[in-house]
């Protein structure tokens, strides 16, 4: 088992990837570092390799495909996950590390939103609809415990992973810390492969989707709320055409108007059945956690 392990996924970063590899050996000169090649045609791996870097594959395109692999086959008591972009400094990074290692810290996350990412990297879309002291929902350089990795069921194959990972975190009520990280523009001649608008739209999905999933009754009532308005409105003229003239020649909109109200009522139990579900997860989370700690417990004292 690792005692600090540096996980690096990368897709075509032949141009920054030795340098970054480089940089963290010099930083934690104590930490085994592993990139992760996600089907590179430039020589990545190649490059990582000569530069001291473990090099082990994921054929599934996607960020999320290449997290999900390394989470499973690395044991480390710290995980420190960047970029191979070289647009994350590795100075914060031996901070990050005692955070989670000497305070317990589950997810230590790099925060490019109080430093000078706006003006960097311009990219507008980068914001949660979970309460919490996280700034940066969508960074790439976070630090981990053996905790969080091995309880964190990677369910996005993309780079809506991020989000995925935070509100994880958020949701389980995770020990979670800000760093304020400085983000640089990519070098010349590296090409990012995050499109604003279509990973903008996806990462938007993934919000709506966890939404559901871990606040079920708020979303459901929402909804249910939303029908009852719309019912409301409709059902208000046919009640005062017949209290004025004891008729109902609008009888399908009360029809429909009974149908929607039902629909709210059935969104309502909906999210009260699944919110009892998510709060037996949860308990059911925390009593893997102490299994998960003691299994790391047993590794140590090997």
């Amino acid at each position: 088992m690792d005692k600090i392990a540096v996980l690096i996924p990368c897709y075509n970063e032949s141009k920054t990837i030795k340098k970054v590899v480089e940089d963290y050996k010099r930083i934690l000169p104590e930490a085994t570092i592993y990139v992760y090649d996600n089907n590179s045609s430039d020589g990545t791996d190649k490059i990582a390799r000569e530069a001291g870097a473990v090099v082990r594959y994921e054929y599934q395109q996607g960020k999320g495909n290449v997290i999900r692999r390394m989470f499973r086959e690395i044991d480390a008591e710290c995980y420190i996950m960047t970029d191979g972009d070289d647009t994350y400094p590795v100075e914060p990074t031996p901070d990050m590390a005692k955070m989670v290692l000497e305070q317990g810290v589950d997810m230590v996350v790099g925060d490019r939103l109080s430093s000078t990412y706006f003006t960097e990297n311009k990219r507008p879309f980068h914001n949660s609809l979970f309460k919490s002291d996280v700034k940066d929902i969508m960074t790439g350089l976070r630090a981990f415990s053996y905790g969080f990795v091995k309880t964190f069921p990677v369910i996005s194959k993309g780079f809506e992973i991020e989000t995925e990972m935070t509100i994880h975190a958020i949701d389980k009520n995770m020990f979670i810390k800000n760093v304020v990280v400085d983000y640089r523009d990519r070098v010349e001649g590296s090409v990012s492969k995050l499109n604003t608008f279509s990973d903008g739209f996806k990462v938007l999905k993934t919000i709506i989707r966890l939404f559901k999933d871990y606040k079920p009754l708020r979303f459901f009532t929402t909804i249910a709320f939303v029908l009852f308005v719309i019912a409301l409105i409709f059902f208000v003229p046919v009640v005062g055409t017949y209290v004025s003239t004891g008729l109902v020649p609008n009888f399908p909109t009360l029809i429909v108007c009974g149908f929607v109200v039902i629909a709210a009522l059935q969104c309502f139990f909906t999210g009260l059945t699944l919110s009892t579900i998510v709060a037996k997860n949860r308990q059911d989370f925390e009593f893997k956690r102490i299994t998960v700690e003691e299994d790391l417990k047993d590794k140590l004292n090997k």
